[in-house]
């Protein structure tokens, strides 16, 4: 026999549904919900462990919160009526703290944060403002009621509850949106306002509060985490990943919603689920390739909507996240939870986020995750399928060379229109990304026009008059520089590698569709590509060659070879000097023999695109920060009008004692071109295919290595990047 308040969940639920949620049975698993509080990350079977641990492993944090918490109570604690203000989170720690002690203080204290709060998210609504892009205020604040459930009076019980559901339904419905309101569904990050649904069902249902609402939302909430779990293990398929591969967002407020919907199931209904769910350990493979080695503050490659201010990697969180992974999954998922040890071994900010203080008292299987994972067991290069990238590194130190091969992948979010771009990092971003979304309000129209755009990559652009803009957020896009105009469609066709060489190949003809565009009074605008194609060979651990086949249908579309640098190059007739930071490229034109080399680039000119420069505002930002966000491009464009053209380039990365490029002299007869080169005494050869398939041979002189590339992708599973 259900208890009486089960009955009437039923019963909320059944209504609930009548009304929108959907004709179905109440859940099995709502009927598992506890019966009493707490119930979001601990309960009161898991309470003294919690305790235990904040007073032992984990003391230093407890002291450091409760810290926090007496600054706050001599702030405000005499104060009758604090000025209204967001303190969620400061509710959250003071109800902590009172557990811990059980001193009225603290209980006292923890009821005014909460009061104040609530009057902040009242004010904002009235005012039409934004609380805050994220949700975690009010989610705390609603951890602050279920963790006092206990010591409120009935009628605080109600109040406050009720308070907060009214206010955040008046968000969810407003019209106009409030802007920067948040309203993130799980195919995005889903930690802005209506994530709160879930927290609010979980602990409100059967306590006679607001029942209709808090019914839909307990449901949705279920709901909806399960639509995010299912989008993220899809996009981390069996490599790892995340809703985006711009790592401000998978490194930072991402990885929050899998980990509170694994923590706040397991107490409120009592089942472990993260088990389920592997592919949210596998971040710290993603973390892991998408570290470059610097001996200092590692770096990343600056992809998607990164900043591009100093390209250092977002660790802020990643301590926290690692120290999840190996707590959730050091028996399930051994192998991921090693390497998470090992990345928190190796990041310089060794301490916990403040954004979900809890986390640390939670772990109580963090000691016992196994030892750290060393990475120099991992190949030469992994593809990240789903995410539509291809890392590749000489190794994994300050001193090799690291590479990022755009192509393929399933996310548009915060993904640019970049479809076979690359990125080289040799002590220093030697062929970068270009652009920024530095001040982003105020620089919207440079995100747009600009960054976001195939001219502010390292890609192939091809000029057609009159062709359409390809819209991104952040601002109007105004024109169109001879870009690709879908974010998803190239298609990986080849990938290898083994300790001489990674080899990739790609197709992005589908990227540039337009779909045509109809002018009144003038016919349909053409597609202006039929080809679009590169191949690359890494070639360890300095060089690359680099071929690209484009076919447009009108000669008259002109061609750009894009090359960007952080600095003005130096060209000397086909060959391309830049230096960064310590390191040097030099980048030498073997095909269109007939190639004009122009820079572009320097004061008024940094982020030309489309007959515009779009400047930004910077606000005194340092000249290292400029160049990061790149200051030049060279384009290599044919001598001659023609429908198909080849591009073949040969990259050389050294630091800056590199006086000179190796010798690499083109080879090109019927159907084939490629290059000999000369590489410390020994010979390597490699060519391509002219046309029909993408294919091509490999020869390195002294080695074994005498074959043809494959046409094949090489699947890889898992942390070891195992063949299937």
């Amino acid at each position: 026999m259900y208890p009486v308040h089960i009955l009437l969940l039923v019963v909320v639920l059944a209504l609930a549904m009548t009304q929108g949620v959907g004709a179905q049975e109440p859940p099995d698993w709502a009927a598992k919900i506890r019966t009493d509080h707490p119930r979001l990350f601990f309960n009161a079977d898991t309470w003294p462990a919690v305790r235990q641990r904040a007073l032992g492993a984990e003391k230093d944090w407890y002291d450091y919160i409760k810290g926090r918490v007496d600054r706050l109570l001599q702030q405000i604690g005499d104060d009758p009526k604090p000025t209204i203000r967001e303190l969620g989170p400061e509710a959250a720690q003071a109800a902590f703290v009172y557990l811990m002690t059980r001193e009225a203080k603290y209980l006292d204290l923890a009821k005014k944060a909460l009061e104040t709060s609530l009057a902040f998210y009242e004010q904002c609504y009235e005012e039409r403002k934004s609380v805050n892009w994220y949700s975690t205020s009010r989610v705390h604040a609603t951890l602050a009621w279920d963790w006092l459930y206990n010591d409120l009076t009935e009628a605080e019980r109600r109040e406050y509850m009720s308070r907060l559901v009214q206010v955040l339904q008046k968000v969810y419905t407003a019209q106009p949106r409030i802007y920067r309101e948040s309203l993130s569904r799980y195919n995005t990050g889903f930690y802005g306002v209506t994530n709160c649904r879930w927290f609010i069902g979980c602990t409100a249902y059967g306590m006679g509060i607001e029942e209709q609402l808090v019914g839909e939302w307990l449901l949705w909430g279920y709901d909806e985490n399960m639509k995010l779990l299912a989008h993220r293990k899809q996009a981390c398929s069996d490599d790892g990943g995340s809703a985006s591969p711009t790592l401000g967002y998978a490194f930072g407020a991402y990885p929050w919603s899998e980990q509170n919907f694994f923590y706040t199931w397991l107490t409120a209904i009592g089942e472990n689920i993260a088990p389920d769910w592997p592919h949210s350990a596998w971040l710290a493979n993603y973390v892991i390739w998408n570290w470059i080695e610097t001996g200092d503050q590692p770096m990343e490659f600056g992809y998607g909507d990164t900043p591009h201010t100093d390209n250092r990697l977002r660790s802020s969180q990643l301590f926290t996240h690692m120290a999840n992974i190996r707590h959730l999954y050091g028996r399930e998922a051994p192998e991921a939870a090693a390497l998470a040890r090992h990345l928190q071994d190796m990041l310089p900010n060794k301490s916990y986020s403040r954004s979900w203080f809890i986390y640390p008292f939670l772990l109580s299987g963090l000691e016992k995750s196994p030892p750290p994972f060393e990475p120099e067991r991992l190949p030469h290069a992994r593809h990240f399928e789903n995410m539509g990238q291809l890392f590749m590194r000489s190794g994994t130190g300050p001193g090799d060379t690291y590479c990022l091969f755009t192509c393929g992948g399933i996310l548009r979010q915060h993904r640019h229109y970049d479809a076979l771009n690359f990125v080289i990092y040799h002590r220093g971003h030697l062929a970068l990304d270009s652009g920024t979304r530095y001040k982003e309000f105020d620089n919207g129209q440079h995100l747009a026009n600009y960054f976001a755009q195939t001219v502010a990559h390292n890609c192939v652009v091809v000029h057609q008059p009159g062709e359409p803009p390809a819209r991104y957020w952040g601002g109007t896009v105004e024109g169109c520089h001879g870009g690709q105009h879908q974010q998803l469609g190239s298609v990986l066709s080849a990938f290898e590698t083994n300790d001489r060489y990674v080899y990739v190949a790609g197709d992005a003809a589908e990227c540039y569709l337009h779909g045509g565009v109809k002018r009144e009074g003038q016919p349909d605008l053409p597609e202006k590509v039929s080809l679009a194609t590169r191949q690359l060979v890494f070639l360890m651990p300095s060089h690359f060659v680099i071929f690209d086949r484009v076919t447009s249908t009108d000669a008259a579309y002109k061609k750009d070879w894009l090359l960007h640098t952080a600095h003005e190059p130096v060209i000397e007739g086909k060959t391309i000097r830049a230096d960064h930071q310590q390191g040097r490229m030099y980048c030498r034109t073997l095909l269109p023999t007939d190639a004009l080399l122009t820079p572009v680039g320097g004061p008024g000119k940094e982020f030309l695109a489309a007959g515009k420069n779009w400047d930004i505002v910077d606000e005194g930002l340092k000249p290292h920060s400029l160049a990061m966000m790149g200051q030049w491009r060279v384009e290599v464009s044919p001598g001659a009008p023609r429908t198909d053209d080849l591009f073949l380039h040969v990259i050389q990365v050294g630091d800056q004692s590199l006086a000179t490029m190796d010798s690499a002299e083109l080879i090109q007869r019927a159907g084939v071109a490629g290059v000999h080169l000369s590489i410390g005494g020994r010979t390597s050869e490699v060519t391509f295919n002219t046309r029909g398939d993408l294919a091509g041979h490999i020869k390195l002189s002294g080695t074994d290595v005498d074959r043809d590339l494959t046409t094949e992708v090489t699947p890889q599973v898992g942390i070891l990047a195992t063949p299937k």
